[in-house]
């Protein structure tokens, strides 16, 4: 979070330069742009974009929203840049399956204003259930791409993003990875551009009526666009080569994997050159033919998916170029998760036959697990532990879980372990029909607030349609808590922290014909278990929305208000059955000595640990 001299240098005019992460530089670089709409829905690793450009968007003059879901964030942007504003969308990778529709019809209908489309994949999984490869995207939608490699980059980059997707009016495909957007780095400023405050749109049916018989021509009409801007990749500042072109191999390479093979060719003195590409899309396949023809060994290093090199090796192909070239089809780089400076110089040792330098030292010990948890006071722990006991007090077998992307994603875990399937935002709903329907079994699916807003409404209406059997259980903790704490619509504040109308879910569920929706605190968990046990004696649909803030909001709160709880062991009372670690799991308790404590560091003060149903002996009270 910045502080407000940080923020004043970031979104100042004067030249100088700061340290920013890769997303604090795309944010300042949106305001170098010109941008004056910008949207997005909230994912990690693309979340610091919009929490930077929350901060400064009223006094800048830039319109920012986070919207419902990517899809629709997209289409905002694009009806801003269709009526001439300088609109930056931004989201991680799975986002844009959520957006792809649009993006391959506004393609071919092309834009007015600059249209910029940020994508952050998450090579290694570190925040993401897939780990796909977004570059794809760009071909599937006849699109330039920019990758940058660095914050200063990924500033700099996106003036010319948007400059290229003015001269060709298309959308261009600005894609980061975790290690550039949280790669932190100084970033020289320039200058602030002025456009136009205010859009106008001009209607021509011709372009933005994607009916067959315009997207027909539209199509033949950006195939042409996709020759001219080869032409501008080969001849674009994004793309360069290092090294003095006398080098036993060449290295090809962009994005994140050219940090790594940068650092391991100064590292281990290989004797290589390094071409360079921040122009991914149209590849600029003069320069890559002259850097091939000049190296008789190329090695393609890039992480993922083999994008460069199933392209670069069409080229060679095409124009009979004779080099060896190496790369993940041929085995010697790895096609899954991120490089590292020991992977690329194996890889290259093994292609190359050269001396593998690299050291692995076994470590005699296996490290202890550090499975995730739940934040202290976190309301879900408390709404899986009722959900558990009520589930267990019913006597059903085979109860199936059907979980949802987000905080409650943890549920997944030990001691809860009430997640059976998982796949994308939104999907605990639907998944959890099908399984009904096909088995009979009982299905409790889970859903965030946030995520319910996003695409758990069109899957609600479905069940209710199809008479479906389903107990949702509603984890509204009053934000997008995973990403960074942002707003959604079921609070009533917006990006921005001013006041705007609160959508009620239970309005919502109530309006498409379900009558029972029940709204509980769940650190109240006598009526949690009453309404989860009442939930699984009904047919049809039943609602739980569970509302309680999250406890970093919580927390947040009560340090303003200069209020602090904490609980303590009495130890007197205390019956060793150690169910409020084994089973309730707050990470603030633990076994000393074989005696319960509570770390009053660690301890929220929700008390939920001192009910009955977790504290059987009533040994854990408040500390006065």
């Amino acid at each position: 979070m910045f502080s407000m001299t940080k923020l004043d240098l970031l979104t100042s005019d004067s030249p100088g330069s700061l340290l920013l992460l890769g997303n604090e530089a795309v944010a300042r670089g949106a305001l170098e742009a010109g941008v004056k709409f910008a949207s997005t829905y909230p994912g990690t690793p693309s979340s610091e974009v919009g929490e930077t450009i929350a901060r400064f968007s009223q006094n800048s003059g830039m319109y920012f929203e986070y919207s419902i879901n990517e899809k629709l964030a997209l289409e905002i942007a694009y009806g801003a840049s269709i009526s001439g504003l300088r609109s930056l969308v931004f989201m991680k990778h799975v986002g844009l399956n959520v957006a792809s529709d649009v993006l391959n019809s506004i393609s071919h209908t092309g834009v007015n204003a600059g249209l910029v489309i940020m994508t952050a994949d998450d090579p290694s999984m570190y925040s993401s259930q897939n780990e796909q490869d977004n570059r794809r995207y760009s071909d599937l939608a006849h699109v330039p791409m920019i990758e940058p490699s660095s914050p200063q980059e990924a500033k700099d980059f996106l003036l010319e993003a948007f400059e290229i997707s003015e001269r060709y009016k298309v959308p261009v495909l600005f894609r980061t990875t975790t290690r550039v957007s949280h790669l932190r780095g100084i970033v020289n400023l320039g200058p602030i551009k002025r456009l136009e405050e205010k859009g106008k749109f001009v209607s021509d049916h011709s372009r933005f009526i994607a009916l067959p018989s315009n997207s027909f021509r539209l199509k033949d009409e950006l195939i042409l666009k996709e020759l001219s801007l080869e032409k501008e990749s080969n001849s674009s500042v994004l793309n360069r080569v290092e090294g003095n072109g006398k080098g036993r191999i060449g290295i090809i390479t962009s994005g994140a994997a050219y940090n790594v093979t940068a650092d391991t060719v100064s590292q281990f003195d290989v004797d290589a050159d390094i071409l360079k590409i921040g122009f991914t899309n149209p590849l600029p396949t003069e320069i890559i033919e002259e850097f091939i023809s000049s190296h008789k060994e190329v090695a393609i290093s890039e992480e993922l998916d083999p994008y460069l090199e199933t392209k670069i090796r069409a080229i060679a192909q095409l124009k009979k170029l004779g080099s060896r070239i190496a790369g993940k089809l041929d085995g010697f780089f790895p096609k899954s998760h991120e490089y590292s400076v020991d992977i690329v110089v194996s890889s290259l040792a093994k292609a190359f036959d050269i001396k593998d330098p690299t050291t692995h030292e076994q470590i005699d010990s296996e490290l202890p697990p550090r499975p995730p948890v739940l934040c202290p006071g976190c309301p879900h722990r408390a709404t899986y532990y009722a959900v558990r006991r009520a589930v267990k007090m019913s006597g059903k077998k085979n109860v199936v879980f059907s979980s949802d992307i987000g905080c409650y994603s943890l549920g997944y875990y030990e001691p809860f372990e009430e997640a059976d399937i998982m796949l994308e935002m939104g999907s605990s709903i639907g998944v959890g029909q099908g399984v009904s329907l096909a088995t009979g079994q009982t299905v409790i699916s889970f859903i965030g607030d946030s995520t319910f807003f996003h695409s758990g409404i069109p899957s609600l209406i479905n069940a209710v349609r199809n008479n479906s059997r389903l107990i949702l259980v509603v984890l509204d903790n009053r934000t997008t808590a995973m990403t960074g704490q942002e707003p959604n619509p079921g609070v009533p504040v917006n990006a921005q922290g001013n006041p705007t109308k609160e959508i009620s879910i239970e309005a919502i569920i109530r309006s498409i014909g379900i009558s029972s929706v029940n709204v509980v605190d769940p650190y109240d968990l006598k009526s949690m278990i009453h309404e989860i046990s009442s939930s699984l004696r009904e047919e049809g649909i039943s609602v739980i929305i569970a509302r309680r803030e999250c406890a970093i909001l919580r927390d947040r709160e009560m340090r303003k208000s200069g209020v602090a709880k904490t609980y303590e062991v009495d130890l007197e009372k205390c019956g060793l059955c150690y169910n409020c670690v084994e089973n309730f799991a707050c990470p603030a308790i633990s076994i000393d000595n074989g005696k319960v404590s509570i770390n009053p560091i660690l301890c929220d003060g929700c008390g939920v640990c001192s009910e009955s149903y977790v504290c059987p002996f009533n040994a854990i009270k408040e500390v006065k």
